[in-house]
């Protein structure tokens, strides 16, 4: 299972903004991460679009959280970036093409695999992940 580049700079992007505290940029972020400020545009875009930062144009906006890092489930966050979670075509009944699919324990095991990676990520927040803001920072150069 592999999560899209896309959600990783955004759970990255996230953790950015969250360290910062006060306003920043998608220049900030983009030179943080080594990123496209193309790229990082559309990734903020999203996030904003989702209600988990806010955005301000002009001389003085920036980018800020819109949500306390500790109301941020990591896997709600997740599940709002990511398109979908199937592991194998089994999963979509519409994509569904096995036949063997009907009593196929392989199927089970990759479901209580994928419930497992979600139970992990239920149990933190965006909080939990900027514990060590003291080493981010000077990585991030924050």
């Amino acid at each position: 299972m592999q999560l899209t580049q896309f959600t990783d700079y955004s759970l990255r992007a996230l953790i950015f903004i969250a360290i910062k505290k006060q306003s920043c940029t998608i220049n900030e972020i983009s030179t943080a991460y080594g990123l496209s400020e193309n790229h990082v545009v559309k990734i903020i875009h999203n996030l904003a679009k989702l209600g988990l930062i806010n955005t301000t144009r002009g001389k003085n906006g920036g980018i800020t959280m819109a949500v306390d890092p500790a109301d941020i489930n990591i896997k709600a966050a997740v599940l709002k970036l990511e398109s979908h979670f199937d592991l194998v075509p089994c999963f979509n009944k519409e994509k569904q093409n096995c036949i063997i699919a009907p009593v196929c324990i392989l199927k089970h095991v990759l479901h209580d695999a994928r419930k497992a990676f979600f139970d992990v990520l239920e149990k933190y927040t965006l909080a939990d992940m900027i514990k060590n803001q003291t080493e981010l920072k000077p990585l991030l150069q924050i």
